[in-house]
């Protein structure tokens, strides 16, 4: 072959080279944009009649959890980015925040959702107490032990003021207690929800809960609607 040949031929290689690295590029970008963008839009939110929910009933916009109390992500997200998102939105009449179980864990998974069911109809006020302690007072190591038992329940519930125990412990097999819980499950089932915590926003469930970043970009998209 010619020098000539030699460099026609090294030539079409590397143009060939260029292509192939720069339809790379393309395909690495263009995924790399499909996997950031993975939140999931509904046409509707979940209910929240009936739900235990903080801040003004007229708040422009609905946050709402879906958590498991055995769930060591859901204790992190409640100690981590609740309180903030309660002092950048709930507290100032912009959100209202709803709580839905989910019963991921089984048996005691079932157990605490029965407990603040029980708990929110003795006092809505005293769920939102519960609901904190009771992620507090999950271990942090050994998370497959067993820890919530009616013992630590009404440890728990015992500390809250105004609760009575017996009153609990009988509402727990309360039939319209465990309706509740069983309508969580509902809506567990129709908003696909395949983790804990899963974070909705106005009807869009974001692919990442710990995207504090994120769950405020689509807050403050829904309030500049609002005032349009």
């Amino acid at each position: 072959m010619t020098n000539k040949g030699n460099s026609s031929f090294k030539f079409v290689v590397s143009i060939t080279l260029l292509i192939f690295v720069a339809l790379a590029a393309f395909v690495m970008l263009k995924n790399k944009n499909t996997e950031t963008n993975n939140d999931i839009s509904y046409d509707k939110q979940p209910s929240i009649e009936g739900q235990p929910t903080l801040g003004e009933p007229d708040a422009p916009v609905t946050v709402v959890e879906f958590g498991d109390f055995k769930c060591p992500a859901c204790k992190a997200w409640s100690e981590q980015y609740f309180p903030q998102l309660m002092k950048d939105y709930v507290d100032k009449g912009d959100v209202k925040f709803s709580y839905v179980n989910v019963l991921f864990h089984g048996e005691e998974s079932k157990l605490g959702s029965l407990a603040a069911e029980a708990i929110y109809k003795q006092s809505p006020e005293s769920f939102w107490v519960f609901n904190r302690e009771l992620f507090k007072a999950q271990p942090n190591a050994d998370h497959d032990s067993i820890w919530i038992t009616m013992d630590k329940i009404n440890e728990i519930a015992g500390s809250i003021p105004g609760i009575n125990l017996e009153q609990l412990q009988k509402d727990m097999q309360d039939q319209s207690v465990l309706d509740e819980v069983n309508k969580d499950t509902k809506l567990v089932e129709e908003f696909k929800v395949q983790l804990t915590p899963s974070i909705m926003v106005n009807g869009t469930m974001l692919e990442d809960p710990f995207d504090y970043e994120k769950i405020k970009e689509l807050i403050d998209q829904a309030l500049k609607g609002k005032d349009k």
